[in-house]
């Protein structure tokens, strides 16, 4: 899928759908990314800063825990499937198995533990930390949402318990004839593992690298550039040689993964392969989900990583081999999908073309719904009046309890037209929704839409593919007739699609004219609208409305405390409250990221007129500045 939020979606239903099997999640951890750059006409390094979400972490490591043990696997990603993560043949080489009564000592387990990444605390239990309280070892893997309590006798192990991780109550344990169901097995805490042995030799091929590119640096004068990448380089190898980790260890993987210069790196797609081969599949089923977004996102990432990793080589921030540290092209993805299905309904050349085939018919139309629901009747009205009318046709859909989609052509505009609607419409309840808005919310809002908590919702580009919005009714295009990217015929049929779901759907286009793109909207529709008539007459068809359940979210929010005050990326340093921080502890590099965190999130709170934390943040910069 092309998105996180409707990657969820589909994460959700698949499980409903095959409740018995390993359905996992895997989309980019980053709640918040700047990746590592250098800016030459301003002499501006930007190191590389990243705010990982831990549930999402746990989820993608749940995915690969379950591609290397389970046959019966289900994967929902976004295009962090073309990313490396590293060896699945190494990884499964990292993993302990561990039941009661096996002969191993407390010492043994937690050396063994270190190898697969996790760190150990005195304090609180973390996931992807351990602990060792008396004879009992208490451990949150990297991959699970329990607690393992793992109690030792002498030289054996006397129980292991699942503990709930808020309350650290035991949970019970589903009785099973299999005894295979009684083996606990903890899988690496991160996703980068390597072998100590090849460690070694990985090593001595980075210095070999180094002392080649100082010596080029060299004999080119460029003796600021051979002095940086020696302090870089060398102070990454004493730190994995220290903690078998550094920040931006990713950009050694080539060594430590045994390739060759411009190999491609292993991915999600590599786990998928490792997968069929290891249970004795043939191949497996890539299912590309809007596809005529997803395959343009695909082939692009690798340009512009490209791009960026040149520069910091160029200027002696990197080794040549951080080029290998990157995302998959277009060719190599394709060709670890042998199987693929492209899902859209706006298909584009590309996967037209790809879709070619004499033997047999490699392009199916999915017209007709199991519900008997027709495609939208569109409608076009004038401009002159058009918010008068379209007040009255959100009324009536009102008084029906249906609700309203309203599509503008910029944020301003869908600002300006909701507070108008709030201030001119009695007992209208309206909200907004556009990419200033932030990610959790978007999801909130249109939950409240379903619910009926507002009437009608106002947007522009976030209301096309994917969103399922049963309840809505009427779709109301304004400046239809604006040729451009969210008037094109895709952006059209997209947003019509939204009606789609809905017994009474209709759309409404507001124009002064038919542009050639509404034109071409309007016929994909108007026959996929036909065809779907033909069938239920006949085979007497009655349409029927879908009734689709208001899920509980994949992620919650974070509760708020102390009035909304709480800023997570303070509690980083040990401080509770903005009143608890004290510039003078942190390192200038560390005053820096904060400043520049601050700025982002001051931004974001502004955009989102919450403007009371917009303040605080504003206060924090000025008091670390």
């Amino acid at each position: 899928s092309h998105n996180k939020t409707l990657a969820a979606q589909l994460y959700q239903e698949l499980r409903d759908f095959f409740p018995d099997n390993a359905v996992s999640y895997f989309v980019s951890y980053y709640d918040y990314y700047q990746p590592e750059a250098y800016i030459p006409q301003t002499d501006t390094y930007i190191e590389k800063e990243a705010d990982i979400n831990a549930e999402i972490d746990r989820l993608r490591l749940s995915a690969t825990a379950n591609l290397v043990s389970r046959p019966d696997c289900i994967v929902v990603a976004s295009v962090s499937c073309i990313y490396n993560i590293g060896n699945p043949a190494e990884y499964e080489k990292y993993f302990l198995e561990l039941v009661e009564g096996q002969i191993i000592d407390r010492a043994d387990v937690a050396h063994r533990l270190l190898d697969l990444q996790y760190q150990r605390t005195t304090t609180e239990l973390t996931r992807g930390n351990f602990r060792l309280i008396g004879n009992t070892l208490q451990l949150h893997p990297g991959n699970e949402g329990v607690v393992l309590s793992i109690t030792f006798g002498e030289k054996t192990i006397e129980s292991i318990k699942r503990l709930d991780p808020i309350n650290f109550s035991e949970l019970k344990r589903k009785d099973s004839a299999n005894p295979y169901d009684y083996i606990t097995t903890i899988y690496p805490a991160k996703h980068y593992i390597t072998d100590p042995v090849n460690q070694k030799a990985a090593m001595g091929q980075i210095r070999d690298d180094l002392a080649g590119q100082i010596k080029k640096f060299k004999k080119e004068s460029r003796i600021l550039e051979a002095h940086r990448l020696e302090q870089k380089v060398n102070y990454d190898l004493a730190q994995i040689e220290e903690f078998g980790f550094v920040n931006g260890i990713e950009n050694y993987s080539r060594y430590f993964d045994s390739r060759s210069p411009g190999d491609p790196p292993f991915t999600l797609l590599d786990y998928m392969n490792y997968n069929a081969k290891k249970f004795g599949k043939k191949n497996f089923l890539t299912i590309v989900d809007e596809s005529h977004i997803s395959l343009p996102q695909i082939k692009g990432m690798y340009r512009g990583d490209r791009s960026r990793k040149e520069t910091l080589i160029d200027y002696g921030f990197r080794l040549p081999a951080a080029l290998d540290n990157r995302p998959l092209n277009f060719i190599e993805f394709q060709a670890r999908t042998p199987q693929t299905l492209y899902s859209s309904a706006t298909p584009q050349e590309l996967e037209l073309n790809l879709s070619q085939a004499e033997a047999v018919p490699a392009i199916a139309e999915q017209l007709i719904r199991p519900t008997g629901l027709l495609d939208p009747e569109v409608k076009v009205f004038g401009s002159a009046n058009q918010i008068a009318h379209l007040v009255s046709e959100v009324m009536i859909r009102k008084a029906r309890g249906e609700r309203t989609l309203i599509l503008t052509i910029t944020k301003r505009m869908a600002e300006d037209l909701t507070e108008y609607l709030k201030d001119h419409v009695p007992g209208l309840k309206v909200q907004y929704l556009h990419s200033g808005v932030l990610t959790l919310d978007r999801s909130d809002i249109l939950d409240d839409l379903r619910k009926g908590n507002f009437d009608c919702l106002v947007g522009i580009n976030l209301l096309r593919e994917g969103i399922d919005l049963p309840e809505v009714s009427l779709v109301a295009i304004l400046d239809a007739d604006k040729e451009g990217f969210l008037r094109n015929p895709t952006s059209l049929i997209q947003t019509m699609g939204r009606a789609a779901r809905h017994v009474n759907g209709m759309v409404y286009l507001y124009a002064d004219r038919v542009s050639d793109s509404m034109k071409q909207a309007m016929d994909v529709t108007g026959r996929r609208r036909q065809v779907q008539i033909e069938h239920n007459e006949s085979h007497g068809i009655t349409p029927v409305g879908i009734v689709k359940p208001i899920k509980e979210k994949l992620l919650q929010r974070e509760e708020k405390r102390e009035n909304g005050t709480r800023i997570k990326e303070l509690e980083e340093f040990g401080w509770k409250k903005p009143e608890d921080v004290n510039p003078e502890a942190l390192t200038l590099g560390d005053k820096k990221k904060l400043i520049r965190k601050m700025k982002a999130l001051m931004t974001a709170a502004a955009k989102n007129w919450d403007f009371e934390m917009a303040a605080k943040y504003r206060d924090l910069i000025a008091k670390l500045s």
